[in-house]
């Protein structure tokens, strides 16, 4: 899932951003009211977390246009404006959620999961490919009914995948979906990620395969597909 960060404090929104990459989150991050319109016009985000105070203004505004742009997408504010009459502004113009600063990165990712499970937000299907199975919801992967530990960016990469199942998915849309805007990712940094979890789920046998399309991409099929 992709979370955009709204925040004009540098060190803060280097701090929430860890966090929320630590929970397995691809997230990226704007400073301005403006940036913000941009980026929702540009990825299908499933949470934001919304300063109040931004330099061209109170991340309130946003909120009517956000709504009309992409009902589903769920919103916390995330702010140091703590009194009750700016929390209940914040819910009536369209919040999901209002948590003040300072808080604690437990609490902040609880409180992004528990926005993210509520009614109205669709469920995701579990993926099946082989006998490999991966709950988007959980982030638990399954090869044979066993449990199977992955890294974070092996993680999102399989899901990626998963649900392009025996259909090209491009590099670009990979790197989108694995790394944030803000990274700096060399050539090949794709291509050892991929080299990493074919290796990885080779060894718990898996049922599956991926395969290197030059030029276009990669994609996941059955073993012997």
């Amino acid at each position: 899932m992709r979370i955009l960060v709204i925040e004009d404090e540098p060190e803060m929104a280097r701090l929430i951003a860890s966090l929320l990459a630590q929970a397995g989150f691809v997230v990226d991050r704007v400073t301005s009211l403006e940036d913000t319109r941009e980026a929702v016009r540009q990825s299908a985000y499933d949470l934001l977390l919304l300063d109040r105070r931004l330099p061209d203004g109170d991340g309130i505004s946003l909120l009517p246009s956000i709504r009309r742009a992409r009902p589903g997408i769920r919103v916390i504010m995330l702010t140091a404006l703590d009194a009750t009459k700016e929390k209940v502004s914040g819910f009536e113009a369209g919040a999901d959620d209002y948590l003040t600063k300072p808080f604690e990165g437990e609490e902040l990712i609880a409180r992004v999961r528990a926005c993210l499970r509520r009614p109205g937000f669709d469920a995701l299907p579990i993926l099946t490919v082989g006998r490999l199975s991966l709950n988007p919801s959980t982030r638990q992967v399954l090869a044979n009914g066993t449990p199977v530990v992955l890294h974070r960016r092996e993680l999102m990469l399989l899901e990626a995948l998963m649900r392009q199942a025996s259909r090209v998915t491009t590099r670009e849309s990979l790197l989108d979906e694995v790394y944030s805007r803000h990274e700096d990712v060399q050539q090949n940094t794709l291509d050892t990620l991929v080299s990493r979890l074919r290796r990885r789920l080779t060894q718990v046998d898996s049922g599956v395969a991926i395969h290197t399309l030059k030029g276009l991409g990669y994609m996941l099929t059955e073993a012997g597909a």
